[in-house]
């Protein structure tokens, strides 16, 4: 097994290098801002500018962030091994951790999928209807508002993807991956429709999105943060492991 900061700061890169293709960047050093304008508050964060090195000057970095998240307050979500100290000083500049979850990663060759349970359907989105359906599964599932916009149709799978669960024929749960850099992607947005779970969804959706991401877009690292235990259990069933630890920040 490679140094926790190893793999940590290869996750943060390629984290970085990803989705700097897709968001709005904002340099700030020793941060960089990553928005996606018009998007959830949750698609807006900063991260490291440079993984690997520890950081203890904040320098103006929130002057310069907070006017580029207004109205929304700065966001921060942090490799910690992959940025050491960061965590600290944006404690200590007033800033308030919202999360420390455990952040899990599995070999995409070594994903393990479960048995797909009678009368289920998973496909990869490959129509802006899929992205439709996807998008109503993961908005039911986590409680927030639907979108206006009509989703974009499915890009190229390099840039990032999604897979979607139906049950006699109703779409029932989704997952989906990042753009993938260095051969990395996390697996994000993983939800099943309230009345369907426990049910083995949430663990198929994942395993395919890795293996979709796999055998689509070159994934060989596939990474996630579950958002509590029975997450935790879901992801770990079918070969994620804890390597590093995933801090969130605001204020």
């Amino acid at each position: 097994m490679q140094n926790i900061s190893v793999v940590a700061t290869r996750i943060a890169a390629a984290q970085l290098s990803g989705l700097r293709r897709t968001r709005t960047v904002v340099a700030a050093p020793p941060f960089t801002g990553l928005l996606t304008p018009g998007g959830s508050e949750y698609q807006s964060y900063a991260v490291g500018a440079v993984p690997g090195t520890a950081i203890t000057d904040l320098g103006d970095s929130l002057a310069v962030l907070g006017p580029a998240f207004a109205p929304r307050p700065v966001r921060f979500e942090l490799v910690d091994e992959a940025s050491p100290g960061a965590a600290e000083a944006l404690l200590a500049a007033g800033l308030r951790e919202t999360g420390r979850y455990p952040l899990l990663t599995v070999d995409t060759a070594d994903v393990l999928r479960p048995p797909t349970p009678e009368g289920a359907v998973v496909r990869v989105l490959a129509t802006r209807q899929d992205a439709a359906e996807a998008q109503a599964v993961a908005a039911t599932a986590f409680g927030s508002p639907m979108s206006d916009d009509d989703p974009s149709p499915p890009g190229e799978p390099v840039d990032g993807g999604g897979v979607l669960a139906t049950m006699d024929g109703r779409a029932v749960a989704a997952a989906f991956w990042t753009a993938v850099a260095d051969g990395v992607t996390e697996i994000a947005g993983v939800a099943t429709l309230p009345e369907y779970r426990n049910r083995g969804l949430g663990a198929l959706v994942t395993a395919a999105a890795v293996e979709a991401a796999r055998d689509l877009a070159g994934a060989s690292l596939a990474w996630l943060t579950p958002g509590g235990e029975g997450a935790d259990r879901i992801y770990r069933r079918v070969g994620f492991a804890p390597v590093a630890t995933a801090v969130h920040l605001t204020g």
